[in-house]
């Protein structure tokens, strides 16, 4: 399964030190679980929820669900152990708060080898080297720190996230350069269905791959509006069987429900349908 195809459409948070939360995750309709170490963990908890962590992830089945742990920065002093501590959990990435540049990615890559690493893009200065960190060999995908960046860019709330707009942009554009899973921010008021709804189409629209959540509340809403509809997946079986048919007969022109149908819409089309069928075996 490719990047661009396997489903990243609900990614959770859940505290590493909570192995209720711990075990029931096992059990949720989610496509990724973050793993936290850094925000949803008290200081006097840090070195226990390591410990708690990786014996969830030696002994817990998590099934197809991809395990991405995130870690504290560096430069705090549980950064180093916990990126030390991550390389030998049963983990598929780690996550790396506050990344500025390409060096921060760097930094973390020098302890944890080859695996893989995602960049929590929330300030200023990371929206702007969002290429650089893209460029990272390392690095697999982006998560979008949206309370963070909202923060230090001193914004207001608006329901269309205009003051967002910049730093949303600048990373869709660098992770679609570098063919790098981004996801979208979270959504914090989760009993908002309506307002989770609108924020996550918007989102969906933009291009990105999913979306943060932080309640199980949201994996409903979040999976359908990042889920190809059924509308098209049908637009996409008759894009193929159209263009396929023209190039059968020689034509060099394929038209469906009005529209030409080129190469790059089979392209498409077929990346749907990859991504329809990923979602179906997981469901299954």
């Amino acid at each position: 399964m490719s990047q661009r195809t396997r489903p990243y459409r609900s990614v959770l948070y859940i505290p590493g030190s909570k192995e209720r939360a711990l075990e029931k995750a096992k059990t949720l309709p989610v496509d990724a679980i973050i793993f936290d170490l850094e925000d949803a963990v008290a200081p006097a908890e840090k070195e226990n929820a390591r410990a708690t962590l990786a014996n969830a992830l030696e002994t817990g089945d998590y099934g197809p669900r991809m395990r991405i742990v995130r870690i504290n920065d560096l430069s705090t002093e549980w950064g180093l152990a916990d990126a030390a501590a991550v390389k030998n959990m049963q983990a598929d990435a780690v996550l790396l708060p506050k990344v500025n540049s390409a060096a921060d990615v760097q930094a973390l890559a020098d302890i944890v080898g080859d695996m893989p690493i995602w960049a929590m893009m929330e300030t200023a200065r990371g929206m702007l080297k969002a290429l650089e960190i893209a460029e990272h060999p390392s690095l697999q995908g982006f998560v979008m720190g949206t309370n963070d960046l909202a923060k230090e860019l001193q914004s207001r709330f608006r329901p269309d996230r205009l003051p967002m707009q910049a730093g949303l942009g600048l990373c869709l554009l660098a992770a679609k350069a570098e063919g790098v899973i981004i996801v979208d921010g979270v959504y914090n008021a989760f009993k908002d269905d309506d307002g989770l709804q609108f924020e996550c189409e918007q989102g969906r629209d933009m291009g990105m791959d999913g979306k943060t959540i932080i309640h199980p509340a949201q994996i409903a809403v979040t999976n359908v509006a990042f889920a190809p509809s059924e509308a098209e997946i049908d637009l996409s079986r008759r894009q193929i069987e159209a263009f396929e048919q023209a190039e059968k007969e020689g034509t060099g022109v394929a038209v469906v429900d009005g529209k030409i149908v080129e190469n790059l819409h089979v392209v498409t089309a077929r990346e749907i349908l990859a991504k329809a069928d990923a979602i179906a075996a997981i469901n299954d």
